[in-house]
């Protein structure tokens, strides 16, 4: 959360490319100390450094998507791109199979080792980082007008030898003025009043992913374990398929934002997310699963939640202004974080307890949030497909006078 709101609020002032770096070294310098926790408090301020760098890269990431992908593939690009934290699941399910096994490493080395590796793979990440360029759009708005024109001349001569063939610029031209940051005055302004219905209906999509995620995702060894005495060395066989759902729902799905459009996609894989997590919580209560069936069960959920989760952040970095976007995604992403922090602790009592039919109420609650997000993505979603992002929330700082648009 901490992370999040202050380098969100730094990638709107200083750029989205600098951020990239920032927020990545901040993580992987949490990520390689945790390795060398000396107690609990070391080892809790370490991850607290990397949770740090992981709020940050929300908004740096999905704002520099958002600014740097055409419009018609905006959509299926944020998700694929969101999905890509499943990838990483992946591989880490594969890993801790190796390091955390009793049997070839022991405990108190192969939990260590497990933060090093994961260092140094985020190493690798950061030359990826050296070719993406700094948005266009954010250059614009800070009076680096020439830099941004040569950003978009150089992708223009990557995709033709002749620009001139290229499409003509649709819609209207817009003056900006310049400015260096966005007065708080401002962002509240545009958060509250100029935007109340958008505002609710990112607060919606966020918090409530957030809750279903960290309630399921982070208490899965529990259930497995406790439920179904899946020894706890053998755990990470059942997340890879988990991830792997999560990973390629938003690669298949994906396409469909863009052609059916938002509002129907966004509405349809909350509520079938919903509705798909209480019919598993029941036949989890009578006893009708076992540790495949129900890693088969979550694993047809999350390839439909995922794609819900990921259009969440791909909602709020398109629906506000220019100037905010990158604060914009850290404040609802803060939000759902606090929602994502406590669900676990929630599920993680109840099934403690023992009661499968508190679980089960537990997991209706859940299934009923994601109802509730679809219900308000109906009511207030924003048909954001194929449009350019400055027509889909007006920059702040455009000069001539013109009607925004409000909800």
């Amino acid at each position: 959360m901490v992370g999040a709101l202050f380098f969100g609020f730094a990638t709107d002032r200083i750029g989205r490319k600098k951020l990239f770096y920032a927020t990545l070294l901040i993580y992987l310098s949490g990520t390689a100390l945790t390795a060398f926790s000396v107690n609990f408090w070391t080892y809790a301020l370490f991850r607290f450094i990397a949770g740090m760098g992981i709020g940050g890269e929300y908004s740096a990431i999905n704002s520099a998507i958002d600014e740097l992908i055409p419009a018609r593939v905006r959509g299926q690009v944020d998700l694929v791109i969101n999905s890509t934290y499943w990838a990483g699941a992946m591989l880490g399910a594969l890993g801790t199979y190796v390091v955390l096994n009793p049997h070839l490493i022991p405990p108190s080395y192969g939990w260590r080792l497990s933060f090093i590796i994961g260092g140094v793979l985020g190493l690798l990440i950061l030359l990826f980082r050296h070719w993406v360029p700094e948005s266009p759009r954010w250059l614009t708005i800070h009076g680096r007008g020439r830099e941004a024109e040569d950003i978009v001349a150089s992708v223009e001569r990557e995709v033709t030898h002749d620009p001139s063939s290229l499409p003509a610029l649709s819609g209207r031209k817009q003056r900006i003025r310049r400015r260096e940051y966005t007065a708080w005055s401002e962002i509240w302004n545009a958060v509250a009043h100029q935007y109340p219905t958008r505002s609710i209906l990112g607060f919606t999509l966020m918090v409530t992913q957030a809750f279903l995620y960290n309630a399921i995702f982070f208490t899965y060894t529990l259930i497995l374990v406790q439920c179904y005495q899946v020894p706890p060395e053998t755990v990470s066989v059942y997340i890879f398929p988990f991830a792997f759902g999560n990973l390629l729902g938003p690669i298949l799905l994906g396409h469909l934002f863009d052609s059916i459009g938002r509002k129907t996609m966004i509405t349809l894989t909350y509520a079938v997310s919903g509705v798909l997590l209480a019919i598993t919580g029941y036949l989890f209560q009578i006893g009708a699963l076992n540790a495949l069936t129900q890693t088969i069960a979550w694993s047809i959920i999350f390839f439909i939640a995922s794609a819900a989760a990921s259009s969440a952040y791909l909602t709020v970095s398109e629906i506000f202004p220019l100037e905010i976007r990158g604060l914009a995604v850290a404040i609802f992403y803060a939000f759902g974080t606090l929602a994502g922090a406590i669900a676990p602790s929630i599920f993680g009592a109840i099934i403690g307890s023992g009661s499968r039919t508190a679980l089960f109420w537990a997991y209706c609650f859940a299934g009923f949030v994601m109802v509730v997000a679809a219900v308000v993505e109906a009511l207030f979603g924003v048909k954001a497909e194929r449009k350019s992002l400055e027509s889909i929330a007006t920059p702040l700082s455009e000069v001539l006078p013109h009607a925004q648009p409000t909800g």
